[in-house]
C-alpha cells in the first residue's frame, strides 16, 4: 500500500493520541529531553497531511547516540531531508489495520528552529483567520504539488513566512 503524504485530510481528534503513544516509546529510549507535537496534526482544527510531526530538542553532541537509538524505533534519515546546521529529519511508517501513517521527528540542534515549532504551532492553535487561511493554502498546495515535496513546501513557503512573521511579534509583545 502506497501513501499519498501530499493529499489533505480533515483533521482528526485521534492525532493527539497517537503522538502521546509514539511520545512514550520516544522517552523510553531518549529519557530527559524536550518533545513536543508539531506541524499541522497539532493543532486542533487544522487539516493536512495526517503525518504526525514530532520535534525533539536535540544537544548537537548527543545526536549520533540519539539518531542510533530511534533507529532501534524504526526511524531512518531520508537522501530527501538532508541533515542541516538546524535540524536533522527521521521517519518511519507505521502499519495498523490495514492503513499507513508516517511518523516524521525533527531534530532541531539550535534554539532559534525549536522556538519556530513551537511558536508557529501556539500561534495557530489560537488565531482561526490565520489557521483557516493556512488550512486552505495547504488544500491548494497538494492539489498544485501532485506529490513533489519540493513544489508543496515552495505554494505555501510565502503564507507561512507571515504568518510566523506575525507570531513573532506577537510573541515580543
Amino acid at each position: 500500500m502506497t501513501i499519498n503524504k501530499y493529499k489533505y485530510k480533515k483533521y482528526s481528534k485521534t492525532y493527539p493520541t497517537l503522538f502521546k503513544k509514539e511520545k512514550s516509546k520516544l522517552t523510553k529510549v531518549i529519557p530527559n529531553l524536550e518533545i513536543e507535537h508539531v506541524g499541522s496534526t497539532s493543532i486542533p482544527g487544522l487539516g493536512g497531511k495526517g503525518i504526525i510531526d514530532i520535534a525533539i530538542k536535540t544537544p548537537v553532541k548527543e545526536v549520533n547516540k540519539i539518531i542510533k537509538k530511534l533507529e532501534i524505533l524504526s526511524y531512518k534519515t531520508t537522501p530527501n531531508h538532508p541533515k542541516t546546521s538546524t535540524s536533522i529529519f527521521l521517519q518511519k511508517i507505521v502499519r495498523s489495520q490495514g492503513k499507513e501513517r508516517r511518523i516524521h521527528i525533527h531534530l532541531t540542534l539550535t534554539n532559534t528552529f525549536w522556538n519556530s515549532f513551537i511558536l508557529f504551532r501556539d500561534y495557530l492553535r489560537i488565531h482561526n483567520k490565520e489557521k483557516e487561511a493556512y488550512a486552505k493554502i495547504k488544500k491548494q498546495a497538494s492539489l498544485y504539488a501532485k506529490g513533489e515535496a519540493e513544489k508543496y513546501r515552495v505554494y505555501k513557503k510565502s503564507l507561512l513566512e507571515k504568518i510566523m512573521k506575525k507570531a513573532l511579534k506577537e510573541n515580543k509583545k
